[in-house]
């Protein structure tokens, strides 16, 4: 009997990666892997989206990329987006990874150690977390005293994509397409949009001709909502993809309690009648969000079945009242479908008070990971 584990499922991330490529038509979709691939697991996710046809990867740090090429995917390119070349530019340049350079004292450093191998500058234009600061003219002297064949992309990030009723994505639109038009060199890649500002077409609507984007979340299945302001009607999101990842977990204990009976640490829920209850083989050290404690819910013998009191390290407790038949040894899902019970990681983390981002990276390592066509 496995305790907690996920399925993942190969036919859906390749039907979410068909679905972006279809939305991005001629532009480069570089596939976001960062992080395990949002707790999904990079080498399969990897393996999964280049089978596909993809040809460009994401990754966070140097040792995320390394680890790609060691488990033999050695055709894709690799954008390493949130590293420095001081820190690991010895390892970039061996395994032929891109790295994404934030600051420009680094161009000359990158084109010293990899040997005119191709990157990216990130410009910060208007999140305050990576990215240059510098002005075009100084740019322009760094790619140049660098050798610049080796400036492949130009890219930023968003900050606010989801946000429609701010005007900090179009700000940030503006800044970038100064700086592209400021600079004498045209990169190959001009990159923006990650998942939310690709869904919801946010530079092609500002007239922004984008040649590369990095869906990372919508691989997954996943596609934020977003804000606009009251009595103004949402854009439409314009793709349209599902969850890759189930979630689902061992009931280790039934049993029934009386009137009054309290549940957990720091009793945090009493019975209010006679009940049935079970405990679920996982909890906040495989990734069940402790504010899930008497707000969050699972799904027992097909109905929704409510997380009694706090969520422990290692178990969560759930009532059974409406599923009375189950035993140990029967599953129950934390994230998943189970006849027309829906639960997805947006509902979770809506439940717990964070992002479904979140949610999908926080299942931990001791939650095996299963692969299903």
């Amino acid at each position: 009997m496995k305790r907690s584990w996920v399925e993942i499922s190969r036919s859906r991330l390749a039907a979410n990666y068909r679905a972006v490529r279809g939305l991005a038509g001629g532009s480069e979709v570089c596939a976001v892997v960062k992080a395990d691939a949002y707790g999904h697991g990079a080498v399969e996710v990897s393996r999964a989206v280049c089978a596909e046809g993809a040809r460009w990867l994401a990754v966070s740090g140097a040792e995320e990329g390394v680890a790609l090429r060691r488990a033999g995917l050695v055709s894709p390119r690799i954008l390493v987006m949130a590293d420095s070349v001081a820190l690991s530019g010895a390892a970039m340049a061996e395994h032929r990874l891109t790295p994404a350079i934030h600051d420009i004292g680094e161009i000359a450093d990158w084109a010293r150690i990899g040997g005119g191998q191709p990157y990216h500058l990130k410009i910060d234009s208007g999140m305050g977390r990576l990215g240059s600061r510098s002005g075009a003219a100084a740019i322009a002297r760094a790619v140049a005293a660098g050798g610049a064949a080796s400036f492949e992309g130009l890219m930023t990030h968003f900050a606010s994509a989801a946000d429609y009723a701010g005007s900090q994505t179009g700000e940030q639109i503006e800044a970038f397409e100064e700086m592209r038009s400021a600079l004498p060199f045209a990169p190959r890649y001009l990159h923006l949009e990650a998942t939310t500002a690709f869904a919801y077409r946010r530079c092609a609507g500002a007239g922004v001709m984008a040649t590369m984007v990095r869906p990372g979340h919508a691989i997954y299945g996943y596609v934020s909502p977003v804000r606009v302001r009251a009595g103004e009607t949402p854009p439409a999101n314009r793709l349209h993809v599902l969850p890759a990842l189930s979630w689902k977990a061992s009931l280790l204990a039934v049993k029934d309690v009386e009137a009054g009976a309290r549940v957990g640490y720091g009793a945090m829920y009493a019975a209010d009648k006679p009940m049935r209850i079970g405990i679920v083989a996982a909890g906040y050290a495989d990734g069940v969000p402790h504010r899930l404690g008497n707000r969050g819910r699972v799904i027992a013998g097909g109905e929704f079945a409510p997380i009694l009191g706090a969520v422990s390290m290692d178990v969560t407790t759930i009532d059974l009242t409406r599923a009375p038949s189950l035993r140990p040894g029967d599953a129950v899902t934390i994230i998943g479908e189970v006849g027309a019970c829906v639960q997805d990681a947006q509902q979770v983390a809506r439940m717990a008070g964070t992002i479904s981002y979140s949610v999908l990276c926080g299942i931990g390592p001791r939650v095996e990971r299963v692969w299903v066509d």
